[in-house]
């Protein structure tokens, strides 16, 4: 890798200072916060503004905010983005940690589409493919994204009198049971599936969201019933929230600090 250049690493500094607090900012702020000479800051920002990087707040003479040409960059990098390909990515390096089988998956209409996948090496293992479709109340992913909706919404699409079908004898029937999981898993931030699509796999999902902050999919851990236990399960919920943290991140969201 190449010489970092010491100007351009300073500017960046400065503008990723504007991501906490109120997103504003003064020269003696950065001078504080950076712990540079007072002359390097008035040249960067001076800079910055003239690049429309940084525009002054209005009737708020020395402070500053981000200007318009952030905006532009983070547009354009989102405009780029492929949901399935940064997951396939993720869910590879979760796999590569794990050794079981990651899933990333999106919801339509009452139904979880899986859009990424990536199996384990072990010869027992979840047998599925990216693309199928499954009833969302049956699986970890789709609770987790049944859990996101606004209640209005989620009563939309599964009202109080909605028949769910059972793939297992442990899948949930009653929409008032699915009600009070998905209570819990918005608790928990964390969805969890005890055989309830397949007799012989439990699975562990985190939700995965933009850079709005919505949730757009989830990212779900699957494992043979042989190599599931509460050790297991709790090792593999934190390692399915930081996949989907991860993937986040390549979505553009940045969590609470």
């Amino acid at each position: 890798m190449g010489r970092l250049v010491p100007a351009v690493t300073r500017a960046l500094d400065i503008l990723e200072l504007f991501l906490d607090g109120d997103g504003t900012l003064s020269a003696p702020d950065i001078v504080r916060k950076l712990q540079l000479p007072r002359t390097t800051v008035h040249e960067l920002v001076t800079t910055l503004a003239a690049r429309q990087y940084i525009v002054p707040v209005p009737g708020q003479p020395g402070r500053y905010r981000l200007g318009v040409r952030p905006y532009q960059l983070g547009a354009r990098y989102a405009e780029q983005l492929d949901l399935a390909a940064e997951g396939q990515q993720v869910a590879r390096t979760v796999a590569e940690t794990c050794d079981e089988t990651v899933h990333v998956a999106i919801l339509e209409g009452t139904d979880v589409i899986y859009i990424a996948k990536v199996d384990s090496t072990h010869a027992v293992r979840m047998v599925s493919a990216a693309g199928r479709r499954l009833p969302a109340h049956c699986t970890s992913v789709g609770k987790m994204l049944l859990a996101s909706l606004p209640e209005q919404e989620l009563a939309a699409r599964i009202p109080e009198d909605a028949v769910l079908a059972a793939m297992t004898p442990n899948s949930i029937t009653d929409p008032a049971v699915l009600r009070e999981t998905l209570a819990e898993i918005r608790r928990r931030g964390i969805a969890v599936e005890s055989r309830e699509s397949n007799p012989d796999v439990s699975c562990v999902a985190a939700p995965v969201r933009d850079r709005t902050g919505q949730v757009v999919a989830a990212l779900s851990i699957s494992v043979p019933m042989i190599r599931w236990s509460d050790e297991r399960r709790a090792e593999l919920e934190q390692l399915a929230a930081k996949g989907a943290a991860d993937l986040s991140e390549r979505l553009g969201h940045r969590s609470a600090a």
